[in-house]
Order: structure tokens, then C-alpha cells, then sequence
């Protein structure tokens, strides 16, 4: 019988690793950071074009690289970090497989040019699908400069499973801060296409937080700190009333290696609960130091998954400290028995001599003196000479001024009774529709009745309106007497700059944008001033959790977000013309049954199903 195993080739096997280590752009982006800060580079800039697939470049000030190990560097399992077994378990750098270069190189056409600083020339090589084509000496700065080409140039299958530009590049940033927020005292600049996107100098942890999510984070943030001999605990959160329904800012870091952990996640969890609302999420940025060898950080392709020695003792450890924060900044609520601080005496007040009060006397004052002698009343109060009280009964004193006045033209100031022990139903004789529980409306039909959900009735009318205007780019627009002013992350900022088209078609009026706010002059009608803020927010969380491609689905997310923000709310009282209204609105869109989410919008219960109730 013939041999059937034979050992795969170097080129083969390189593919099948880039498998596991590049599934996208934003999976170079972080193998090359990593590399550069191992490098102990202070400055790091990050140039992408195309989302990463045409290029990924990063230039660092690093300790480069001689020409041996240039070379050496894109071999598989060549690594600087590892040389027994037993380091595994004692790891305080980023890469240390020696599968990262390797397997980019198999994938994309990639350029090298570095300098050790004790060298006077650095070295240049150019490599294609795992073969070198050049390998020459050029003259650069200190450091080291990688470019990938081209990613996924012999691999068509994979690059067309890449998502659109927007999508991609949104991957690429997550990337970036993490790298970025791990190491503070490190500068970070990124350009896309040209356009600078971030530049991060070097800085604190909670400076390098406002410079990443804009300058309003900085009012959120609480600080976490607690030493222990199991785990160093230090960072920050954000305060309750700050959660969101996304999970965006959610940074957990160990040893300044960015993790997930659903355990760890918990533990935050259960320390917020009471404080924040059900099916949100609170923010926290959080640093964990633990011994290396209690961590085995090898058992996840991209490093992101850690098991520890000790978990429980770690959950418990990270919620009291939490819940210490929580407490200790006066964010969670507590019962305090002490006098209140208001009775006692101010400071200033302690060595001040008591004064006593003083008592002053109009010694002029004649309480027999005429009134038109008192200089200090005002004329306009002074009483007519000629006039007396007597003059207001005058005619009163026959029986003929019963014709002209009577106790029935006698009108009585009263206070308006507004309140109502119980809540009365607006359900009389001859109405069409009722509200039930400030949530649905009941509409009586040939067969029985009709239930609406009036929350997401109201949602498919705005949403085929907003799609509309969109579209047909006609909206009404409401002019503010003074601009509104929202101040967002710069992320968030060049999110809605692009869809900023389509919200002006709603009926968005946008002045000015800067950095890390913009400006509103205009809103659409119908919605108040206070719910921008919020209907923003709740817009970026919806882009940020579909990604919808651009074009129609954009659109699309764009009419769904706008009209669950907009649509009246469960719990609003609506008279029965505003029922009506809304009826009439519901049953003349084209799909009247289904929500934009895809719920039903109405039930119809037959008068059989409720005769059978009574038998």
C-alpha cells in the first residue's frame, strides 16, 4: 500500500495559519501594533487606505531590527519572546508565537524597512505570497516601517467575504483602542485615506479616555483602585446614570492585554444591580495586574481569551471594588443617620464675636397725624376726600334696586378642581375607540374587536413617512431660536456626518461640526429639543450594531431607528381624536399589519372566541 501523509508545504501551511491569525484587515492592524510596542516604540502611526485592503502601514521609533533578523522574522514559529516550554507561563510581551508576519506575508504582498540604532543602514525586503523578492540595504530612521499590500491577493474566496469599507474601517478603530488605551505613554496617530483620524499624545490613563471618546466622557468616569495579593485593580467606570443599551464602552485589560471575559463581564453586573436600568449596559474601563503564571493567555488564536488560576476569587475581588467606587464617589444610594451638616456652624464663624441685634426707631411717626401729611405713602393710595364708603350702597335702599341688582349676578372666585381620586375612563356612548392601559387601543370591527398596539402602529407610520423623505428628500424642518450644541465621541461625530444627507432629509438642519461636538439649527417637527441627545445616541447604537451597508439598507436602519425614537411611547394618554388619527394614519400605509421590527402590530379577536369565554 502507497504512503498517503506527506508534510504540507511552508506556503500551505503559512495559508492555513493566516486562517486562524487574519480572518480581516483589523486582525493585521493588531499583530503590527503589538509588534511595534514590543519593540518599545514611544511613537506609533497607523496609515490605512481602503479599509486596510489596499494598505496597512505602521511606522514606529522602535529598537528595529539587524539584517539576520529581518529575514528571520517571517519564518513560522520564529520569535524573539519564547525559548523553552516553561516561558509560556511567564509572558510580559504582545506576540509570541512567531505566527503573526509569517502568515501575513503568506497573504499579501508585504514591504520591510528597519534600522537598529547602533546600525548606520537599515534593511529593505519585499516579499509576495511567502516568496522574497528583494533584500537590500537602504538608509532609513531608527525604527521599523511595515506595509501589507494588497491583502488577500492570492486568496479571492476570503477577500470577498470582507464587508463594505465603512464596516471594515469600524473594526480596524475597535482595534485600535484597545491597543491604544493599554498603553497611555505611548503617542498613537492614525490617518485613513489621508484624513487624520486620531492623534493621541502621550498622556495618563483618563487623559487618553477623553482624547479617544471626546471631551464629555470625562464627567462620566469614577475611578477604581484597589491592591490586593491576588489582583491589582485599577481603572475606571462610568457612572450609572450613563448606561447604555450597547456594549461599546466595555474594556477589560490584563497585564495590558485587552480580554474578553463573560465571567469578569458578571461581576460588573451584579455590582450595578439597582443602579442602572434593566437591559442596559455600563461602561468601564479596567486594568488588571496578576502574576503571569497564574494566567494562560495561549489558548485563543488572537490572545483575546485568558484562563485564570483562581476565577472566583477574582469576580469577587473586582465586584467589592466596584461596589466600594460605587459608594465611596457618593453614586449609590445610602442611608445616613448623622445630623444634617447644614445646622452646623461655618468655619468662618468660629472665632467671630456674637453681635447684638440692633433695634431701629422712627421717632417722627404720629399715628394721630393726618394721612395727607405722611410723605412716605404714595399719592396714588391716598383716599378721595369727596368719596365715602357710604356711596357703595348707594340705590340699595328701595325695593326698585331689586330690579337693577340681584344675588344671581353675584360671581364667586373659586379654585379649579383639577384632581381625581380615581382615574375616570374616557369611554362613552357612541365612541368609536378606547385606550386600555395607556397601551392599546381597542377599535370594535364587524367580527368582534380590533387591539392595536399603539407604540408600534405609531412606529410604522413614522417609519414609511421617514422613508419617504429620505428618499423623495422632503421633509419640514423646525428652526431653533438658539443652536443646540451635542457633544459625542469622534467616532460618533463622522458617523452621523455620514449619514448627515439622509438626516437632513428628516428634517435635520446641522451648522457646524467639530471634533468632538456639533452643532443643530434645525430639528424635525414634532420632536422637542430635550430628545435630540437621546434620539442621536440611540441612532449611533443602531449603526453600530447592524453596520448596515450603504444605499437602501442604510436607509432603511436610518427610518427604523427614527421611528422608534419618535413613536409615541407606551404609558402616553391619547384623546379619541388623536386614536382616531392614528388609526386612520396606520391603516393607509402599505403594510399596516407588521412593525418596521417585524411584529405584529394588531390582533383581531372574533366575537365567537369571546362567546366561548362565557360558556
Amino acid at each position: 500500500m502507497a504512503d498517503i501523509i506527506q508534510l504540507l508545504p511552508d506556503h500551505v501551511a503559512n495559508q492555513i495559519a493566516a486562517g486562524e491569525v487574519v480572518q480581516r484587515p483589523a486582525s493585521v492592524v493588531k499583530e503590527l501594533l503589538e509588534n511595534a510596542i514590543d519593540a518599545k516604540a514611544t511613537s506609533i502611526k497607523l496609515v490605512i487606505k481602503d479599509a486596510g485592503k489596499t494598505l496597512v502601514q505602521i511606522i514606529d521609533n522602535g529598537k528595529g531590527m539587524s539584517v539576520t533578523d529581518a529575514r528571520l522574522c517571517f519564518e513560522r514559529h520564529a520569535t524573539s519572546k519564547i525559548r523553552k516550554a516553561e516561558d509560556l507561563f511567564n509572558i510580559h510581551t504582545k506576540g509570541f508565537r512567531g505566527e503573526a508576519l509569517a502568515s501575513i506575508a503568506a497573504i499579501a504582498h508585504v514591504e520591510l524597512k528597519t534600522k537598529p540604532e547602533e546600525d548606520e543602514i537599515g534593511t529593505h525586503i519585499c516579499i509576495e505570497g511567502s516568496n522574497v523578492n528583494s533584500q537590500e540595504p537602504v538608509v532609513v530612521p531608527t525604527g521599523t516601517t511595515i506595509s501589507v499590500k494588497n491583502l488577500f491577493y492570492n486568496i479571492p474566496a476570503r477577500r470577498n467575504f470582507l464587508k463594505s469599507n465603512p464596516v471594515e474601517t469600524r473594526h480596524i478603530i475597535d482595534e485600535f483602542h484597545r491597543v491604544a488605551l493599554a498603553h497611555p505613554k505611548i503617542e498613537f496617530i492614525m490617518i485613513s485615506n489621508g484624513a487624520s483620524i486620531f492623534n493621541l499624545p502621550s498622556s495618563n490613563i483618563r487623559q487618553r479616555i477623553v482624547n479617544i471618546f471626546g471631551a464629555k466622557t470625562n464627567e462620566k468616569l469614577v475611578p477604581v483602585s484597589e491592591e490586593t495579593d491576588i489582583v491589582v485593580v485599577d481603572g475606571f467606570i462610568n457612572k450609572p446614570a450613563f448606561a447604555k443599551k450597547s456594549r461599546g464602552e466595555q474594556f477589560f485589560f490584563v497585564n495590558n492585554r485587552y480580554i474578553k471575559s463573560p465571567y469578569l463581564h458578571h461581576a460588573i453586573l451584579s455590582a450595578f444591580e439597582g443602579l442602572i436600568k434593566e437591559g442596559t449596559q455600563p461602561g468601564y474601563f479596567l486594568f488588571l495586574e496578576v502574576d503571569p503564571q497564574s494566567i494562560d493567555i495561549n489558548i485563543h488564536p488572537t490572545k483575546t481569551e485568558i484562563k485564570f488560576d483562581d476565577e472566583h476569587s477574582i469576580y469577587a475581588m473586582l465586584r467589592a471594588t466596584i461596589k466600594h467606587s460605587l459608594g465611596q464617589f457618593s453614586i449609590a444610594p445610602v442611608l445616613d443617620f448623622n445630623k444634617d451638616s447644614g445646622l452646623e456652624t461655618p468655619y468662618d464663624y468660629n472665632n467671630k464675636k456674637p453681635v447684638p441685634p440692633t433695634i431701629e426707631v422712627d421717632r417722627n411717626f404720629n399715628p394721630f397725624q393726618k394721612e395727607t401729611s405722611q410723605g412716605s405713602y404714595n399719592s396714588s393710595f391716598k383716599r378721595d376726600k369727596t368719596s365715602s364708603w357710604e356711596a357703595m350702597y348707594v340705590g340699595l335702599e328701595n325695593g326698585a334696586s331689586t330690579e337693577k341688582f340681584s344675588k344671581h349676578d353675584l360671581k364667586f372666585e373659586s379654585d379649579e378642581v383639577t384632581g381625581k381620586l380615581f382615574e375616570t375612563n374616557d369611554n362613552v356612548s357612541g365612541r368609536s375607540t378606547f385606550q386600555l392601559q395607556k397601551k392599546y387601543i381597542i377599535s370594535p370591527v364587524k367580527s368582534g374587536m380590533m387591539v392595536i398596539h399603539q407604540n408600534l402602529a405609531h412606529q410604522r407610520v413614522l417609519y414609511e413617512e421617514l422613508l419617504k423623505n429620505i428618499t423623495v428628500k422632503e421633509a419640514v424642518s423646525q428652526q431653533l431660536l438658539f443652536p443646540l450644541q451635542i457633544h459625542l465621541s469622534h467616532i460618533d461625530i463622522a458617523i452621523i456626518k455620514g449619514i448627515q444627507e439622509q438626516l437632513e432629509h428628516t428634517g435635520f438642519v446641522f451648522s457646524s461640526f467639530k471634533i468632538d461636538s456639533l452643532e443643530i439649527s434645525g430639528i424635525p417637527v414634532n420632536i422637542t429639543e430635550s430628545q435630540i441627545s437621546n434620539i442621536l445616541v440611540q441612532l449611533i447604537n443602531d449603526i453600530n450594531d447592524e453596520i448596515p451597508e450603504p444605499g437602501f439598507s442604510q436607509n432603511d436602519l436610518l427610518a427604523k431607528s427614527l421611528a422608534k425614537s419618535f413613536a409615541v411611547k407606551t404609558g402616553k394618554s391619547l384623546n379619541t381624536e388623536e386614536q382616531e388619527h392614528l388609526i386612520h394614519q396606520l391603516f393607509a400605509c402599505k403594510e399596516p399589519t407588521i412593525s418596521p421590527t417585524n411584529k405584529p402590530v394588531l390582533i383581531t379577536i372574533d366575537a365567537s372566541d369571546l362567546d366561548k369565554k362565557f360558556m
